[in-house]
């Protein structure tokens, strides 16, 4: 599908290069800065300290990262925005996944939004949605979450931006909802198993 472009680069470079406002939304899942937190024990088909952590996430993006995401799209949702609030304004938006458990891990995630509107939250429990996908990045969120917010917070045909495809659940999000998406990825694993994934879910879905 040709409204979904995935690429392997550095994304930071490549905003400088976008005019203002390009996007109409940014929706992103950038590092935490968390080193390598993400493991445990086996969750749905999914042994989760299999995944290759790598060091990517030792620390959260630049002062530049998020002055230039503001900058090249209209509205922004940022994963982890409680991590990042020393560069983010303060909102009344906030997203919740609320992964519907009490015995391990996080009960919920947490994104930041540029929208003045209540707070929403998306409940689907966290073995649900592994024992339906095969996981490949440590932080992988659900498409069903994706379409979520984009049926909540886009229209189609809008031009997305995302800046750390990771395990490309967006991308297919975007596909289903007939919503344009550009999307970068610096680890060339990661980008290779994201567009893999991305085909044969797509592939999937012609056949139906």
């Amino acid at each position: 599908m040709t409204d979904i472009e995935l690429i392997h680069g550095d994304s930071l470079q490549a905003l400088k290069g976008y005019g203002d406002n390009h996007f109409d939304i940014a929706i992103v899942d950038p590092p935490y800065g968390l080193h390598d937190k993400f493991k445990g024990g086996k969750t749905g088909k999914i042994q989760m300290n299999s995944i290759p952590q790598k060091g990517w996430d030792k620390e959260i993006p630049s002062a530049n990262y998020f002055k230039e995401l503001m900058r090249v799209s209209k509205n922004q949702i940022i994963w982890g925005g409680n991590y990042f609030l020393d560069y983010l304004p303060s909102t009344r938006c906030f997203l919740i996944w609320d992964k519907i458990q009490k015995f391990t891990g996080s009960d919920f995630e947490m994104a930041w939004t540029s929208f003045d509107s209540a707070s929403k939250a998306f409940r689907k429990s966290r073995v649900e949605f592994h024992n339906e996908d095969v996981k490949i990045h440590p932080t992988q969120k659900a498409v069903s979450l994706y379409k979520w917010i984009l049926e909540n917070y886009t229209s189609e045909g809008n031009l997305i931006l995302d800046t750390h495809l990771g395990s490309g659940s967006i991308a297919i999000a975007c596909h289903q909802m007939k919503r344009k998406l550009i999307a970068y990825e610096i680890d060339v694993e990661y980008y290779e198993k994201a567009c893999k994934r991305f085909k044969q879910q797509t592939a999937q879905q012609a056949l139906w």
